[in-house]
């Protein structure tokens, strides 16, 4: 692999990708999920493709992406506005049609060379997702910042920042698979866009009618020691969890749990657990879960039509003590962790909703150990075609606030999933420990079992 320091980006200047034609100039309102103080951030995707020698050798990537972004904006126009606060916090976007920053750029170096070092935490992010000045903030600033970076091999990576109160990541799948669409010659997108954030807005009048955890203070125990920690001692690690890995955690599993237990029931259990020790919390101290649910489809009867964009999940907790969640076997975090899920359903959605505006948008629990897993694995990222065929990789490129995003990845010749964690360095090396031991092969298994917990890149 090549060394970080030899990689040079070559950016050109950055510009504005505007409609394709005149759009409507007005302004609309986000949805009452869409603009919570918790989704205020910009989270960086990477997608990387090999070259496709089939294809004309004068098709530049640059070129045909550039374009099909500008016909895919005519249908998603308000990414191409800007958003603007208005009282009581309600974000607009002003549909002006000021654009989205695009950055082209060429990297010396080819997909093989950069092997692992694309994958999240990427640590070569800053080369392949340029951080243009001014263009970072939440309130009038671009939505969207696109870098498509062509290699030496003929490959390419495209790299994008998104304003998350404007998507959730189906709602982008959505955008990107237009503008793969247009890019391959479409005149539509085959899913018309759905703007209607006025499906998520909250009930006149608002009610809370559940008990939402991931918004209420709790009792800080602790003596502030993980919660202070200096921000510039967090590291983030990627971890695989293969077929190896869940097997051993399935054994673990209590045999009424086994029947219904999902792989994405499971992790966020296993990650959870190891988290908590890891930071070595006071055993009194309440520690909490989140996982993104996704409200769309039939499961959780929450009606969005198919072409809807904006966000439409809630992140329900899962709550313990420290010390039973410490000492107990993993089917007692497994079992929180149902329960938690199980509660996500339409009430739910726009009780959170109606609890947003009445408390003024609140931010969500923001305690040292807590985060929120977010599950990107079937968002589509990886069928986003351009023309070159298939990503090799697709998907968030790194752990954003308290946002771990997990993802698809084969590791050799397995599909996998591989999760970003975020801690301070000393509680890391903690976690890998745990992490090691929950899912080591017991001995009686394995005859040559040297590691257990597969680390794919270090930031």
């Amino acid at each position: 692999m090549m060394p970080l320091s030899v990689l040079q980006v070559k950016r050109l200047q950055p510009e504005f990708i505007t409609p394709a034609k005149p759009m409507p100039q007005e302004t609309k309102f986000l949805s009452d999920i869409d603009d919570q103080e918790g989704l205020r951030f910009h989270v960086p995707v990477i997608m990387r493709y090999k070259d496709n020698p089939s294809l004309n050798e004068n098709r530049n990537p640059v070129k045909v992406i550039r374009e099909a972004v500008s016909r895919a904006l005519v249908y998603y126009y308000p990414l191409a506005g800007r958003l603007r606060e208005w009282p009581n916090r309600k974000l607009v976007v002003d549909c002006n049609s000021e654009g989205i920053l695009f950055v082209e750029a060429f990297a010396n170096v080819t997909l093989e060379q950069l092997g692992d070092k694309i994958l999240p935490p990427c640590p070569l992010l800053e080369g392949f997702l340029f951080n243009v000045p001014g263009s970072d903030g939440i309130i009038g600033c671009p939505l969207l910042l696109v870098q498509v970076t062509c290699l030496t091999c003929g490959g390419f990576i495209l790299a994008l920042r998104l304003n998350h109160t404007m998507c959730d990541a189906p709602g982008l799948v959505l955008f990107l698979t237009a503008i793969a669409e247009m890019a391959s010659g479409a005149h539509a997108p085959s899913i018309l866009p759905v703007w209607e954030r006025e499906l998520l807005f909250a009930r006149d009048p608002p009610r809370i009618t559940c008990a939402h955890h991931e918004y209420e203070d709790v009792i800080d125990h602790s003596d502030g020691s993980y919660a202070s920690s200096n921000q510039s001692n967090m590291v983030q690690r990627s971890f695989y969890f293969g077929a190896k890995e869940m097997r051993v955690l399935r054994k673990q599993i209590p045999p009424h749990l086994i029947s219904t237990c999902s792989t994405f029931d499971l992790i966020p259990a296993c990650l959870w657990k190891c988290h908590t020790l890891a930071l070595k919390i006071n055993p009194k101290q309440v520690v909490q879960v989140s996982f993104t649910v996704n409200a769309r489809g039939k499961h959780h009867n929450v009606r969005l039509p198919l072409g809807y964009y904006g966000n439409a999940f809630a992140f329900p907790a899962a709550v313990s003590k420290a010390e039973p969640l410490c000492k107990n076997p993993l089917g007692y975090a497994l079992e929180l962790v149902k329960k938690a899920k199980a509660t996500m359903n339409e009430e739910y959605l726009r009780s959170v909703a109606d609890l947003l505006v009445l408390r003024g948008r609140p931010q969500y629990l923001y305690t040292g150990s807590y985060f929120i897993v977010s599950d990107n694995t079937r968002a589509g990222f990886g069928d986003v075609n351009f023309g070159w065929g298939q990503p090799v990789f697709a998907g968030p490129a790194k752990a954003v606030d308290l946002f771990r995003f997990y993802v698809q990845h084969k590791n050799n010749t397995e599909d996998g999933i591989l999760v970003p964690m975020c801690l301070p360095s000393s509680a890391m090396e903690r976690f890998q420990q745990e992490l090691e031991r929950i899912t080591q092969e017991p001995k009686e298994d394995i005859c040559n079992n040297l590691r257990s917990t597969r680390i794919m890149s270090m930031m």
